[in-house]
């Protein structure tokens, strides 16, 4: 109920903040409509944990306000028997929201990425197009000084070969272009210099077609490439991407372990939350939100931190990701023991 209600006053906010583009680029009104679906299971996902924790703190602070809690503790039911229909309720919630961050989000994701970069931030990149560096395999590297993705062009290529690391040739082009009809690359001012046993050939032609182990819209993938994968197919593409020497592991990281933290994230918050509220208060339901809210903020203040910290630097996403559900995890140990007493 808490995400039915706050949906709406979501597309409300985000329509008001965003109908002049949409009216300026003519944007047809069933791609609006499907756009707000994505818009909704997107952020669905992202706040599912935080508005089970609000909802939590207003059921139970109801209970504790109506004098509710202390009868049951009061005719013999421990606090652990109290609180074990929330944990079945987080159990459900968590499995929905497993299923929902492994398949549905991505789909939305990539539905709502789509709309954003075609229609409200035209002229942006969404790809990295200046100085492409990447890794191919374990034996082969190409550069391109400059990458058009609309039409799978690249300008100043270069492809090296080496074996037991000995550089055995090395391709050189002006541009590069992707050949669908016959899956194979064209070269303009191709130059290739051979390097065996300390003698080195080269090879010069005007125009040559080439096969290459790679795509050239999958060596810059977009930037949202990871958020839009099941988790199947999220697994190979790091693993494809590691292998190229992507600059980008640490963000792809993120996503996939956060696909597992936010589902125990909602039993740590949903523990914080009885915890807090099942205390009768003088301000009543009001201090208990307020208290509340305030957790809520520190946590996504740490959760926003360390994972920015993830995308833009070498540090660990392992730790960017658990360490807010670890600090978290001891509040609610702490605070389920005061309770308790």
């Amino acid at each position: 109920m808490m995400l039915l209600l706050f949906v709406p006053i979501g597309i409300i906010v985000d329509l008001a903040e965003k109908v002049g583009k949409m009216l300026e680029n003519d944007v047809p009104f069933g791609e609006v409509a499907f756009y707000y679906l994505d818009f909704t299971v997107y952020f669905a996902n992202l706040l599912f944990p935080l508005f089970l924790f609000l909802s939590v703190i207003w059921f139970t602070s109801k209970l504790a306000n109506n004098t509710e809690i202390v009868a049951f503790l009061s005719s013999g039911v421990s606090f652990s028997r109290f609180l074990r229909p929330y944990l079945i309720g987080a159990s459900i919630v968590a499995g929905f929201a497993l299923f929902l961050g492994m398949y549905l989000a991505p789909i939305a994701s990539q539905g709502f990425n789509e709309f954003k970069f075609k229609y409200l931030k035209k002229g942006r990149s969404i790809q990295q197009t200046k100085d492409v560096y990447q890794q191919i395999n374990d034996n082969d590297y190409i550069y391109v000084s400059n990458f058009i993705p609309k039409t799978s062009t690249g300008l100043k290529f270069t492809y090296e070969h080496f074996e037991n690391n000995e550089l055995k040739y090395k391709i050189f082009a002006d541009r590069i272009s992707y050949v669908e009809k016959d899956s194979v690359y064209k070269l303009i001012t191709y130059i290739k210099r051979s390097f065996n046993d300390g003698v080195e050939t080269v090879e010069q032609e005007g125009q040559k077609l080439m096969d290459f182990p790679f795509e050239l819209e999958d060596l810059t993938p977009v930037q949202y490439a990871a958020e839009t994968k099941s988790y199947g197919e999220l697994l190979k593409f790091i693993a494809a991407e590691k292998r190229r020497g992507s600059p980008n592991i640490g963000r792809y990281e993120v996503v996939k372990l956060k696909k597992w933290s936010l589902p125990v994230s909602i039993f740590i918050l949903t523990i914080i939350a009885v915890a807090v509220s099942s205390v009768k208060r003088r301000g009543g339901m009001g201090t208990n939100l307020a208290v509340g809210i305030a957790i809520a903020m520190i946590y996504v203040f740490f959760d926003k931190v360390f994972g920015v910290m993830a995308e833009q630097s070498n540090f660990p996403a392992i730790v960017a990701v658990w360490f807010p559900n670890v600090i978290f995890g001891i509040l609610a140990v702490y605070l389920l023991q005061n309770a308790k007493r």
